[in-house]
């Protein structure tokens, strides 16, 4: 079968309609739930999580905003209203780098939504999903993020 590039059959149209009322659906509630348990907005925990996961606590600003696929602006406009929360705070790097970094504050915030927002996770996505359907999510996700990464020129 050719499929046409101006538009979707109506399996492709039903399949990316679904996902994209899947995808609304469950970030909504997972803003709901990470600000009525924590305090923390979606972003805020994704910058938490990535400076966490450092062992340092720390990552030069530009690969931060990458690892979160961000743009400059966004990142740096973010870490602003999250150093003015205590959050994070800024340091200056070698030469005219500039650094992100989690906070004690940060991580006590980060650690004490981890085990609910975690719960919430389980029961909205994966005790829906049976260990072959998991699989699957794992291998379209990772089959349309390699495409990306194509995608990109060398």
């Amino acid at each position: 079968m050719t499929r046409s590039a101006e538009r979707l059959s109506e399996s492709e149209m039903i399949a990316w309609r679904t996902f994209m009322e899947m995808q609304e659906v469950l970030r909504g509630r997972m803003e709901q739930q990470l600000q009525a348990d924590s305090g923390l907005s979606s972003t805020d925990y994704t910058v938490l999580v990535a400076l966490s996961e450092e062992p340092t606590g720390q990552l030069r600003a530009v690969n931060l905003a990458q690892r979160l696929q961000w743009e400059k602006s966004r990142l740096h406009h973010h870490l602003t209203r999250m150093c003015q929360r205590g959050l994070v705070e800024r340091r200056s790097g070698e030469g005219r780098s500039s650094l992100g970094a989690i906070t004690p504050e940060g991580l006590a915030a980060l650690q004490l939504a981890v085990p609910a927002h975690t719960r919430e996770v389980r029961r909205m996505v994966f005790d829906r999903l049976s260990e072959q359907q998991v699989q699957q999510l794992t291998d379209i996700s990772r089959a349309i993020l390699d495409g990306f990464d194509r995608d990109l020129p060398s």
